[in-house]
């Protein structure tokens, strides 16, 4: 059975090493060459790809998926969607859901993975069916995680429901590179026997153990593989895509892809990263292998952070507590698997815990709504003293759900078209600082161009 493989160079490997910072203008002159390679898809928008862009990159991200489409002509384009949160940090009512699936696949999106941080899979009902509607392949994930309460028979079960819900097909995503190869072979031996949806695996190489896992998943039947251009690949980015074609080369699962494109583009990114390096956007701590992941389930953007964070402070001496108090968190909000935006929750509670001596004694805003079930249903029970605790000193904040309208009407004289109030509905200030400087520049090339048209030659 040929396997094929999703590349991601373009939105999870500088997602995960370089803080999602490659402008468009990195990836414009070897689009061709990606299409070309014969890759089962791309994987280059979504996730942390529209916040970056606006807020860092001063990108549309609109036009990056179009200009991408436009020289993307053979290989499908994916993306990443936070289920009820779409690419936001909070649930969106259904039509604003429903728009911004509609608007993407118009753009040219063929896949949508679809996932929700609790596997709470109410959260993801509406995307996926607006996925279908609007004619493109919806990919339903399961968030991969270990604790009391997940193993082999849940998972399956989960399977089975995504089926039910009408998923085109099931991606196993493992955040955290906690999915050992020896339990990855049984999960998707257990998946294909209880589903006849293909089965994608996608990992991080942050414990080290993911290509090892990659390899007896397909031997046990995975259909596609998640992996990036070795430049941009291992750390806490996924498995070398090269290495794992020359592998595959003359077995019942030869990939079939290009190699020699393969080694070019290598090389040009290659070039990119050391650019990178030189920029301080890529730390090389990032690329090594800390086996402590197992214990602690922390993914790579979420370590980041939290270094980020304790270098503020100047007080990176305590990561290590801090990494000790993620487990007894995640304890007492039911074991959710981190991943945006429940690692968020999970993190910055733990480095209130410790930063302050006292546990729980400064309570995030986050944490309370998660209590309050405004992200959806715990894995497991949550610690219900802590609950009491949490509920009885806050109260829900009363946010009015806005409509496409009401957004549209905020945006006022900034407002050049629908994909405006979906870019403003997930990140108003963000969003709306961007449309700003948008105005300014084009104010002045209009002014640039009257000035030309108005200038007096001499005959």
């Amino acid at each position: 059975m040929k396997l094929k493989i999703t590349e991601t160079i373009l939105r999870d490997a500088h997602q995960s090493l370089i803080a999602t910072r490659m402008p468009f203008s990195d990836m414009e002159e070897v689009l061709e060459k990606l299409d070309a390679v014969g890759y089962h898809a791309l994987e280059m928008w979504g996730g942390a790809t529209f916040d970056a862009s606006l807020r860092f990159l001063d990108e549309d991200p609109w036009e990056r998926l179009r200009e991408i489409r436009k020289r993307v002509k053979n290989t499908k384009l994916q993306m990443l969607l936070r289920g009820q949160n779409i690419l936001g940090y909070r649930h969106y009512a259904d039509e604003v859901v429903e728009e911004f699936v509609m608007r993407s696949v118009d753009a040219g999106i063929d896949i949508i993975r679809i996932f929700d941080a609790l596997n709470d899979f109410n959260n993801i009902r509406t995307a996926l069916q607006a996925t279908k509607k609007s004619g493109a392949h919806a990919q339903a994930a399961i968030s991969y995680t270990t604790s009391p309460v997940h193993n082999i028979d849940a998972f399956v079960n989960m399977a089975k429901e995504l089926e039910q819900m009408g998923a085109d097909s099931i991606c196993v995503k493992d955040m955290s590179g906690l999915l050992l190869p020896y339990e990855g072979e049984k999960l998707v031996k257990a998946l294909k026997d209880a589903v006849s949806l293909p089965i994608e695996l996608h990992s991080h190489m942050t414990s080290g153990v993911a290509d090892l896992m990659y390899l007896k998943g397909i031997e046990a039947g995975a259909d596609i593989v998640d992996t990036a251009l070795s430049p941009l690949a291992m750390g806490s980015s996924q498995p070398a895509t090269e290495p794992l074609v020359m592998t595959l080369k003359g077995t019942p699962y030869d990939t079939g892809l290009d190699i020699d494109l393969l080694m070019e583009l290598a090389a040009y990114f290659g070039k990119k990263r050391d650019e990178y390096l030189d920029q301080g956007l890529l730390n090389p701590k990032v690329m090594g292998v800390d086996i402590r992941t197992l214990w602690y389930q922390v993914p790579g953007g979420m370590l980041s952070n939290l270094v980020s964070q304790l270098s503020q402070q100047n007080r990176l001496d305590m990561l290590t507590e801090v990494m000790e108090e993620i487990p007894r968190v995640r304890e007492d909000l039911g074991y959710p698997p981190l991943v945006t935006p429940t690692s968020q929750i999970v993190g910055t509670q733990a480095l209130f815990n410790v930063l302050t001596g006292e546990r729980y004694k400064m309570i995030p805003e986050e944490v309370k709504s998660y209590f309050r079930g405004e992200y959806g249903r715990s894995p497991a029970p949550v610690n219900e003293e802590l609950k009491e605790k949490v509920l009885a000193a806050s109260a829900p904040k009363e946010e009015a759900v806005k409509t496409l309208e009401e957004y549209k009407k905020e945006i006022g004289e900034f407002y050049t078209g629908p994909e405006d109030v979906l870019s403003y509905a997930l990140f108003p200030q963000v969003a709306k600082s961007f449309f700003e400087r948008r105005q300014a520049k084009q104010l002045e090339l209009d002014n640039d161009l009257l000035d030309r048209e108005n200038k007096v030659y001499p005959v």
